[in-house]
């Protein structure tokens, strides 16, 4: 099953919550563009207790990822954040988080 869209999952830990949820609630309007003009759309993100799913769509993530790894202000945000989750935001990362399978799609 192939869509472009992609999903994946991080746990924040506990003493960043807060914090983690702030920063989400009120980001950063260069945040904001940046990600739009990566080509990425439709991001969601939703909270189970400090476990949270993401999932955006997008054309070509390879090339929105490397849009990503090279702005300065997404990696100003990424150096924060990646210090509240269990793993990394770092879009210099060869694999800056797992992606999940879509194994159901409704149209």
């Amino acid at each position: 099953m192939s869509s472009n869209k992609l999903a994946w999952t991080w746990k924040v830990k506990e003493e960043c919550l807060e914090e983690y949820v702030a920063m989400h609630l009120n980001p950063w309007t260069e945040i904001l563009e940046e990600h739009s003009k990566a080509g990425i759309t439709n991001y969601s993100i939703f909270q189970n207790g400090n476990q949270f799913f993401y999932c955006f769509e997008c054309e070509d993530t390879e090339a929105a990822f490397a849009y990503i790894a090279q702005s300065e202000a997404c990696n100003r945000w990424n150096d924060i954040t990646s210090k509240m989750v269990e793993g990394s935001f770092d879009f210099n990362e060869e694999t800056p988080m797992v992606p999940l399978r879509e194994v159901f799609y409704l149209k």
